[in-house]
Formats: structure tokens, sequence, C-alpha cells
């Protein structure tokens, strides 16, 4: 399903935006995530458990996401739409994973949020692509 130059822009440390369908008569609101990939070639993340989008992902389990390369490097995004499982487990060493991957530490925030990421609640969004839509300059 995914190509080699596909793997290249989701090994990045770029934001994933992740679009879950909406509630009534709500407009989608993508949000941006860290996101990795797992062996099976499904995209994981991590939410806290109150987080409204989990409710929609309960109520109807598909979404997608968006990754892009950044302004000034040529065009190059994928989209990708699945359903999404919810986990308990897994989470707290995703979001240490992911803090590696996308802070430098060099803001005191990021150690104390990171504590609380393992300490507390988290859960684990797992991803299976369905479609995949890209594009590349």
């Amino acid at each position: 399903m995914f190509r080699d130059e596909d793997l290249v822009l989701l090994g990045r440390p770029l934001y994933a935006f992740l679009t879950v369908a909406p509630r009534g008569q709500r407009w989608p609101a993508p949000r941006p995530v860290w996101f990795e990939m797992t062996g099976a070639g499904e995209l994981q993340m991590f939410s806290d458990p109150g987080a409204p989008k989990l409710d929609r992902l309960r109520e109807q389990a598909r979404a997608s996401v968006v990754v892009a390369a950044p302004v000034g490097e040529p065009e190059n995004w994928i989209s990708v739409e699945g359903t999404v499982t919810l986990h308990d487990d897994g989470a707290s060493e995703l979001a240490a994973r992911l803090a590696e991957r996308y802070w430098t530490f060099d803001d005191p925030i990021h150690p104390q949020l990171l504590d609380a990421w393992r300490t507390g609640p988290l859960v684990r969004l797992v991803l299976r692509p369905e479609k995949v839509n890209r594009y590349s300059a």
C-alpha cells in the first residue's frame, strides 16, 4: 500500500493532521498529532483519554491523516484514510518514543510532560490504512 517514497516522508518527524468524523452539524476539525509507523504498516498516535476525538472515534471508527513536507521543500504529501482502533496498552511507551523523535528537551517543560505521560493514562490510536492518496512534485 505504501511506496518507498511514502515511507521516507512518514519516517520523518513531521506533524500529521488527524481528522475524525464530526458529531451532528459540526465541521471536521483536524488536529496536529505525532505519529509513527508500525511494523504492520499502520499509523499509531496517542491521546489523552478525555479528548473529544476519542468519543467520536468510538461512535465511528474512521479517520484520515495527512502528512506534508514543510514549506521550502518540493511539494510532497500523503493522505491516509482508514479504520481506527483504540488501545489502553502501549500508549505511554509510544509517547516516550515520539517525544525522543520530536523534542530536543532544551525546553524544561518537556521532561515534566513526558513524566506525566509515563505515569498518567493515555490511549493509543492505531489507523489501519484502507486508502492512500499522495502527491510528489
